[in-house]
């Protein structure tokens, strides 16, 4: 009875040792699942914030291009009523936003570029530069270091 009683609990033991490596595989596999799923989900989250980013750039820029057209456009004579006016308070409001949504996407170095070149834009736009000042290079400076800054953050 006794050689049936180790033969019992030799199985027992095999029974055991078998479910314990089971149980390990299945757990190893389950944690290698969940941190695939965790990576899928952080690069479908950074690939959203990129296009995000990439989106605002957009906008600023297209902005910025249309605050530089009312900038040389600018009348010597005008007031709250003249068209360009209108047209241009749209256009520097918009760029007032897009340059705010710049600080809060992006590090503050870029902001900080971004701000650089509104603050030059809107002086331009509604102060006008000295005669003889070349409105494209007034604002060349700051316009290039505000694209170098986002390019350098965006990769």
């Amino acid at each position: 009875m006794s050689g049936q009683v180790w033969v019992s609990l030799i199985s027992l033991g095999g029974v055991f040792l078998g479910g314990m490596l089971s149980y390990l595989v299945q757990h190893r596999t389950q944690l290698s699942a969940e941190r695939a799923e965790q990576r899928r989900q952080q690069s479908t989250l950074s690939e959203a914030r990129r296009a995000e980013r990439v989106a605002l750039l957009e906008r600023f820029i297209e902005v910025a291009a249309e605050a530089e057209r009312s900038a040389f456009s600018r009348p010597s004579e005008w007031d709250d009523s003249h068209a360009w006016f209108i047209a241009t308070q749209g256009v520097m409001n918009r760029l007032w936003v897009a340059e705010r949504l710049i600080r809060v996407q992006f590090p503050l170095p870029v902001h900080d570029a971004a701000r650089a070149y509104f603050l030059d834009l809107n002086r331009t736009v509604w102060e006008g530069l000295p005669d003889g000042e070349s409105v494209r290079d007034y604002l060349e400076g700051n316009r290039l270091t505000f694209l170098d800054a986002a390019r350098a953050v965006m990769g």
